[in-house]
């Protein structure tokens, strides 16, 4: 909705003319407004709105029929501000210009008159924007799926999950083995006792942290637990999951710091900071709990020491969750149904596949439906499908399965076309949220620290941009808005309306995606928090290098969508661009100075209390003359050219003498970037001085409609990615602007944000890159599980994500969770969330329960045809 509200002619539309009032902009100066003083502020009661009185004239007038007719506002509930036009639709609404001009405008006068917002369903008044009706009813719409299409889905579910759910019985009739070992019995007469425990509980493993979902065992004398993953690894004397903790120091020097003042020795806040330093080394760890915690002969595991959360005195049981042959009976069903119906393998399947011209060496784009988002040599994967909404709905459904299960991103656009036009302004969502606090935290993407604001403060400055006191753009988030799995209870309508707008529901629809696994887990079990939940984070057109609005490289452990949904331009003027510019030179002379000729002085504050893996400090014995690799990519007293390129978007200014060399070197090409020059499929970034030329408005609006760039890894370039982060992590920058000190995982830890520069140097040390593309206002984005993916907002941006958990891409979230178990125990990533093993069993004993019952049906109506076919016979 940013197209500017056209003007219709007055002599057409029914009007009343009434004085007009100067409250509601006396309100908008007050700091303090929340929302439109029409109407009342979100922390009030509906029925204090409903008792408020207006006192300026009479709610009725004569019209020119004699009758009385309303000249109320159906959105502010005034009859004192002008013209108002009435709905010839349900001829009982009306909206006064004001309310039309500033709550809708993308919709034209003559729009108000043929059918009004409430008629459209996407009135935006408080009254309509809390009624739970409606939004139950847009929450049921398109998701009726008929019985062909349950059977085949089935399938798809069965085909997917046969093999996982076969290697889950392998893993488990291998430790029944062992028990019949440990009690000297044959299987027949082992019984494995249920386990004590409530539906609605989450049963985790005492020492990995991973979701029990079955098999697994218990101390017979305390509560301590253990997974099967965790008793193999024990009994083959290597243990993968760290028991270590690691918090890591990051020091507060103040805000001067941030833009490149030299840092005092006494650090800001007293000296304190967020956490304190405790780093136990793993390996001396690991080594300690094989030495003192080693299963006996036979093949029994005692109860650990207390130190590590046991009891050191009982002996861990095995026990069971359902009951004790149930997933080898789910598994010999599977097989038998998957044979009746003939299903192929995953993998080998030829109904996957892909119609797109690019795996057929042809050299266009599909109609559209082909993105350029990559440049790798000798690759078909360069283009991301990019359907429109309308085919997302018709056909292409084994097309998008395919690029799913390839792991590949896609984009469909145009999405809100088929939602019904509520508005996601953000006092619009501000106003329509059921809570009454008025301030909430939010993220500042300079100094990654949360500070608490008034909720319109922060709205304000998603609308028009905020600085600080130094010049430097201040980019701030607000994640996960509402929060706690609010999304639908305190937003209902935004929240139907998101559903609705979906693609590709049947594995989209947060409560009725039949291929999304996640919904099969039964009513009374813990479901995971898969959202909807809203991101709403300011952004700025060019890369500023530190602090950039961006959402940093990381994992989805499962599937996600993530729809663009309201945007907002910032344009800078020329004098903040240049001031933007001065602060820039002093934050790469900071850089210069503290990774390179001050590493002998900042980094020790972190040596002194921070040790690494093998006890010794990151920094210690670290000689920059002899690391060559590591030196050439911070020297600056001996750079030439291609090495000043490299420093450009991480910050490091390079001191020359011969500025017409470096002025000459000053254009590159990168993938993407707002504040740039498109030029075919390439894009021209400047840095030289014309940046600052009187065009550079009209610049930016050339890319209007850009909201996010998004970079996305490939599965098989995660290896070499993590390599060069974990290679040169000591070039990045986190909390309060502190350099990271260690790195535990390259993209678990959530610390690193690649720029432009820094994709440069991947793809020329590692030869990988990812697909970089710019999300559009109303374009979903499809990321698969285990692709590692980073954003940065270009545009204050309003979010909505789901995640799912799709039949194609569950290996991938089997895989992420082993990943977890491998984390230090304290690490924010370690918990297993998902539980994907609970959703992979009761997926497939749905699925089969309706095959089974197909099946039955089908063959009862062959058996009934054949037996009236016998009786015609006999009476022949």
């Amino acid at each position: 909705m940013q197209n500017k509200r056209r003007k219709s002619e007055e002599k057409d539309i029914p009007v009343v003319m009434i004085e007009s009032s100067s409250e509601e902009e006396e309100a908008e100066k007050d700091d303090n407004y929340v929302g439109d003083s029409d109407e009342d502020s979100c922390d009030h009661s509906m029925e204090k709105m409903k008792k408020r009185k207006r006192k300026v004239g009479s709610d009725k007038t004569i019209g020119g029929n004699g009758k009385m007719e309303s000249k109320m506002c159906h959105q502010c509930q005034r009859n004192d501000k002008g013209r108002v036009v009435c709905c010839s639709k349900c001829k009982a609404k009306r909206y006064c210009v004001p309310c039309m001009t500033r709550w809708y405008p993308g919709m034209p006068e003559e729009a108000f008159l043929k059918a009004c917002p409430v008629c459209r369903h996407n009135c935006n008044c408080i009254a309509c924007l809390r009624l739970d009706g409606l939004a139950k009813h847009l929450m049921n719409v398109e998701m009726k799926f008929s019985d062909e299409e349950k059977l085949e889905y089935s399938k798809h579910i069965l085909r997917a999950l046969l093999p996982a759910l076969e290697q889950f019985n392998t893993e488990q009739m291998i430790e029944k083995e062992i028990e019949c070992h440990i009690k000297g019995l044959p299987d027949s007469e082992v019984n494995i006792r249920k386990a004590k425990y409530e539906k609605d509980e989450r049963i985790y493993c005492n020492y990995c942290s991973a979701s029990i979902v079955d098999l697994h065992r218990s101390c017979s004398s305390c509560s301590y637990e253990l997974c099967l993953t965790c008793c193999k690894e024990l009994r083959n004397g290597n243990l993968q999951a760290d028991a270590s903790e690691v918090k890591v120091q990051y020091i507060d020097y103040g805000p001067g710091y941030l833009h490149g003042k030299h840092c005092s020795i006494t650090p800001a806040n007293n000296g304190t900071c967020t956490e304190t330093t405790e780093f136990k080394l793993r390996d001396q760890i690991k080594v300690a709990v094989t030495s003192k915690w080693k299963p006996k002969e036979n093949g029994a595991i005692p109860c650990p020491p207390k130190d590590m959360g046991g009891c050191s005195k009982g002996t861990l049981n095995l026990r069971c969750i359902f009951s004790e042959n149930w997933i080898s009976q789910l598994l010999l069903k599977a097989k038998e149904i998957a044979q009746k119906c003939k299903l192929k393998e995953m993998h080998n399947d030829s109904e996957l596949h892909c119609s797109c011209p690019k795996y057929k060496g042809v050299n266009d784009t599909s109609g559209g439906k082909l993105r350029k988002a990559a440049a790798r040599e000798n690759s078909d994967d360069n283009y991301v499908f990019c359907p429109a909404v309308g085919d997302a709905q018709l056909a292409n459904l084994k097309h998008f399965q395919y690029h799913l299960f390839k792991g590949e991103p896609i984009i469909v656009t145009n999405v809100l076309d088929s939602a019904l036009g509520l508005s996601w302004e953000p006092m619009v969502m501000w106003r329509a949220c059921r809570q009454s606090k008025k301030t909430t935290d939010v993220l500042n993407c300079l100094n990654w620290c949360e500070l608490e604001m008034n909720i319109h403060q922060f709205f304000k400055g998603y609308m028009e941009g905020r600085f600080d006191s130094y010049g430097w753009p201040q980019l701030l988030k607000l994640n996960d808005w509402p929060p706690s799995g609010l999304f639908d209870e305190r937003l209902p309508r935004h929240g139907a309306e998101f559903s609705c707008c979906l693609p590709f529901k049947e594995y989209t629809h947060p409560q009725y995606g039949y291929l999304n696994l996640a919904l099969r887990l039964p009513d009374n079990c813990l479901k995971p928090d898969l959202g909807p939940k809203a991101y709403i984070a300011y952004g700025f057109p060019t890369e500023l290098g530190r602090g950039d609005s961006v959402t940093k490289l990381h994992y989805v452990v499962s599937d996600t969508v993530n729809v663009l949904m309201h945007t907002q331009a910032m344009v800078p003027t020329v004098e903040q661009l240049s001031a933007i510019e001065n602060l820039k030179q002093n934050h790469k002379a900071q850089d210069q100075r503290e990774f390179v000729t001050g590493a002998n002085r900042m980094p020790r504050r972190i040596k002194d209390s921070v040790p690494n893996v093998n006890g010794k400090s990151d920094l210690e014995g670290l000689n920059f003359s002899q690391d060559k690799q590591n030196c050439d990519s911070l020297k600056v007293e001996n750079s030439n050219k291609a090495e000043n390129m490299k420093y450009r978007q991480q910050g490091l200014k390079v001191e020359n003498s011969n500025k017409g060399e470096n002025k000459k070197n000053s254009q590159r090409v990168v993938k993407a970037d707002c504040g740039t020059n498109k030029i075919g499929e390439k894009y021209q970034y400047r840095e030289d001085s014309s940046l600052f030329g009187q065009n550079l408005s009209e610049r930016f609006e050339e890319e209007d409609g850009g909201g996010a760039l998004w970079d996305v890894f490939r599965r098989q370039d995660v290896p070499k990615l993590e390599e060069y982060l974990t290679k040169h992590f000591r070039e990045f920058r986190h909390i309060y602007g502190s350099p990271l000190p260690q790195v535990v995982h390259p993209i678990h830890d959530k610390t690193f944000y690649l720029s432009t520069e820094h994709k440069r140097r991947l793809k020329e040390e590692y030869g990988i890159e990812p697909w970089t593309f710019v999300q559009k206002l109303g374009e979903a984005v499809f990321i698969p599980a285990g692709c590692p993916h980073q954003i940065r907002n270009l545009k204050s941006c309003i979010n909505v994500a789901v995640d799912f958990v799709s039949p194609e891409n569950v290996n991938e979230c089997i895989r992420l969770t082993e990943e977890f178990r491998k984390l230090p125990r304290n690490h924010d990533a370690r918990e297993d969330k998902l539980e994907v093993k609970k959703i992979i069993l009761h997926a497939v004993s749905q699925a089969l329960d309706h095959l089974e019952k197909t099946t039955l049906t089908t063959e009862g109506h062959i058996a009934a045809g054949s037996s009236s076919s016998s009786d015609k016979q006999k009476y022949k």
